[in-house]
């Protein structure tokens, strides 16, 4: 990657998110996972809990909730994963990128930055997401929750660093919850919060985020 003059002005690596950072697909989620935890005959956890959840592997987000529920018996965390998966591809035709998500992500690699993808979704299901919205073309390189050690662990954007060969100093991680913000300062990268997402602002703040967004445009704003 070092043979081009283009690629050696790229110096700078922006790590995304994918869920409530590109896409506007928590609510989606979370409608999945009710029914899941329906279909074992267990109550629906409420929306303020899945969302709370969100950002780590999909086993760590049922695992949680059924903790919170007081229920850690292990036989339910498969069953209601692939029940989960079930309603997500019936319901995934709903999800949409966030306004402007194509116009900023093409101005940022006119820009001369690097961006890559680091999510708690599996490797499938990050594929879906790239070939439907042709998100590709934007993205070097990418890490999923099913090939890596999930967030708050640094492991993600570290590969993802290591890889393009760009260190902490040079890179900014963008995500919606709290867990891209822990896992960002562990990586002891910049870390931008994504407000428009599923976390309150503020909590973005008190975990950690340098800058809190409200609208995925303001990027164009943090990266000149």
């Amino acid at each position: 990657m070092e043979s081009s003059g283009e690629n050696r002005v790229m110096s700078k690596l922006i790590l995304f998110d994918c869920d409530g950072t590109l896409t506007d697909s928590n609510m989606v989620i979370v409608r999945a996972i009710q029914r899941a935890f329906e279909d074992s005959a267990l109550l629906a956890p409420n929306t303020t809990d899945v969302l709370a959840a969100l950002g780590m592997s999909l086993d760590g987000v049922v695992e949680g909730l059924l903790h919170k529920q007081g229920n850690d018996s292990k036989e339910f965390v498969s069953l209601i994963a692939q029940a989960y998966r079930e309603h997500y591809w019936s319901f995934e035709k709903d999800i949409r990128l966030y306004p402007r998500v194509l116009d900023v992500l093409q101005a940022l690699k006119q820009r001369g930055y690097w961006m890559a993808i680091v999510t708690g979704k599996s490797k499938d299901g990050l594929e879906r997401v790239l070939s439907r919205f042709n998100l590709r073309t934007y993205f070097y390189t990418w890490r999923t929750a099913d090939c890596c050690h999930s967030k708050p662990h640094p492991a993600m954007a570290l590969e993802c660093m290591s890889e393009l060969g760009v260190d902490a100093g040079n890179t900014t991680l963008v995500g919606d919850s709290h867990f891209d913000i822990q896992m960002a300062k562990a990586a002891g990268v910049r870390a931008l919060g994504a407000a428009f997402g599923s976390e309150n602002p503020q909590h973005l703040y008190d975990e950690g985020a340098d800058k809190v967004l409200y609208a995925f445009e303001e990027l164009l704003d943090c990266f000149p």
